[in-house]
């Protein structure tokens, strides 16, 4: 292997054990990961789970778009369900395919 290649490489590594954060092996089951979402308490919890249930409902009945009359509360905190979406958007490996892409840009530059 070239010298450059190996130091890209190692560069690979570095990048990749620093910013590979969305997701962590789990323990108990073989070729599993963990995404984390962080919450205040049990109640923000299951405000939560109750809003994703709320919209799938909604989303499995089109026709009649609202929540059914046996669910307490019919309104939905998109927002809150949108805040779960960023928290699982993983930041950091899309900065790892940008840098790994650089580290190519280069390679390809240099053979033109």
């Amino acid at each position: 292997m070239e010298t450059d290649e190996i130091k890209k490489l190692e560069t690979i590594k570095e990048l990749s054990t620093r910013l590979r954060t969305a997701l962590k092996p789990a323990d108990d089951k073989r070729g599993m990961y963990n995404a984390e979402i962080r919450v205040y308490d049990y109640y923000e919890l299951a405000s939560i789970i109750r809003n994703l249930m709320k919209l799938c409902i909604i989303a499995l009945d089109q026709d009649s778009a609202e929540v059914p009359p046996t669910i307490e509360s019919k309104y939905i905190d998109v927002g809150l369900i949108l805040g779960i979406a960023l928290q699982l958007f993983p930041v950091d490996e899309f900065e790892l395919l940008n840098e790994i892409t650089d580290l190519f840009s280069e390679n390809i530059e240099e053979t033109e």
